[in-house]
């Protein structure tokens, strides 16, 4: 009876792993404006791709760090998921990148969330501002 449950137990860990294994994300900064901190409501978020969104998932959750000064507090925001695998400037507000000088490193990390906000997987992509 042990090892039906130790083998029952592995069998759901890899089905986790897979899920954050294959969850996939690239970006392009698009047309948003440097330095738009002082009224996140007028900056428009990147252009991003997903790949192997996990099945269930019905909301992703979006943060930005920079990985300069990770202290500093971009946002994010969410995304009722409807199985576009883009998804395109104005979807949420956010503090766009504002490096003080030269460029910074910016990853971003999207989480996908099922239904009683289970987390489904995770996925992250990096780029410098300004490229």
């Amino acid at each position: 009876m042990r090892q039906i449950i130790i083998l029952i137990n592995s069998l759901i860990l890899l089905s986790v792993s897979a899920y954050s294994d294959d969850f996939k994300l690239e970006f392009e900064w698009g047309d948003i404006k440097e330095c738009s901190t002082g009224n996140p409501n007028r900056v428009n978020n990147p252009i991003f791709k997903l790949s192997s969104v996990p099945e269930e998932t019905v909301l992703l959750k979006f943060r930005m760090t920079d990985k300069n000064v990770p202290s500093y507090n971009h946002g994010g925001g969410k995304v009722e998921y409807l199985g576009a695998n883009i998804i395109e400037p104005g979807a949420f507000k956010y503090k766009s990148p504002c490096p003080p000088s030269g460029s910074h490193t910016y990853e971003w990390t999207i989480t996908a969330i099922g239904d009683k906000k289970k987390k489904l997987g995770k996925a992250k992509a990096t780029r410098e501002y300004p490229e």
